[in-house]
């Protein structure tokens, strides 16, 4: 799980298994207005990468919200309580998806652009 003083591209970049849903396409090197959710997502046994014909389940073990907007990003929301966590599901359609890193170098993650879900999530967490 992220600790509060992990930088959105350094969670982008690295570390554990996630889905990211967000307001517009992630392009950190032009820091355009967006939402991300970070759904860092927990294997079941017998989940590994595609989970073959469904077999096993993937579970949220935390969630971070990031804002961007006027150049500059803020972590507004981060949590492991799993009373809060079983109101959020992993969407189904996210997929393999480019992403901007500040550098310009490109990165590939697993995520969708909707922004009707992550309106559903704002109301969420607020």
């Amino acid at each position: 799980m992220t600790v509060e003083s992990e930088s959105l591209e350094s969670i982008l970049s690295h570390g554990a298994r996630k889905v990211i849903v967000c307001k517009n396409d992630i392009d950190l090197s032009k820091k355009n207005d967006n939402i991300l959710f970070i759904l860092f997502v927990e294997e079941s046994q017998g989940s590994a990468g595609g989970r073959i014909g469904g077999a096993g389940f993937r579970r949220i073990s935390g969630i971070s919200c990031f804002v961007i907007s006027n150049c500059t990003e803020e972590k507004i929301f981060e949590t492991q309580d799993n009373d809060v966590i079983s109101n959020f599901e992993i969407p189904m359609s996210a997929v393999a998806m480019d992403i901007g890193l500040s550098n310009g170098s490109p990165k590939v993650i697993q995520g969708i652009v909707d922004e009707e879900l992550v309106n559903a999530y704002l109301k969420l967490i607020h």
